[in-house]
């Protein structure tokens, strides 16, 4: 009896000491934005991302890469503390570019799931002439 109830103890010990593990997390509420119909001339639309830092370690965000040149992620460079919001600001240039879009953005991180794709889409209506 006493050997089951040390085995016991020793898993419970174990499963805590798993539990305990330090990480960091990017975590998105939403990871899709849509511009709708937006105007060529209109020049260039953004959106934001926010996000939070649901683990226990300071949250890196080591890199932001866009699909294509007509988008421009903007991202911190500074650690964000475990419970705390950052953004990363989306910018997509419509001009040369009529019709549907859909483009993606990698988020890199230090966090325990190190990636993260953020889409934007809409329509750009061309431009009169």
């Amino acid at each position: 009896m006493k050997r089951i109830v040390l085995l016991l103890v020793l898993y419970i010990v174990s499963l805590m000491a798993i539990n305990a593990e330090d990480y960091a997390q990017a975590t998105f509420p939403v990871q899709k934005h849509d511009f709708g119909t937006i105007k060529e001339q209109g020049g260039p639309v953004t959106c934001t991302f926010e996000f939070i830092n649901t683990g226990n370690k300071p949250l890196l965000i080591l890199d932001a890469v866009a699909s294509c040149g007509c988008t421009r992620p903007e991202f911190p460079t500074k650690p964000i503390k475990p419970g705390k919001k950052g953004k990363i600001k989306v910018i997509y240039s419509p001009i040369g570019r009529p019709g549907a879009f859909r483009k993606t953005v990698k988020v890199v991180t230090n966090g325990r799931e190190a990636r993260t794709s953020l889409t934007i889409e809409g329509t750009v209506v061309p431009q009169t002439k």
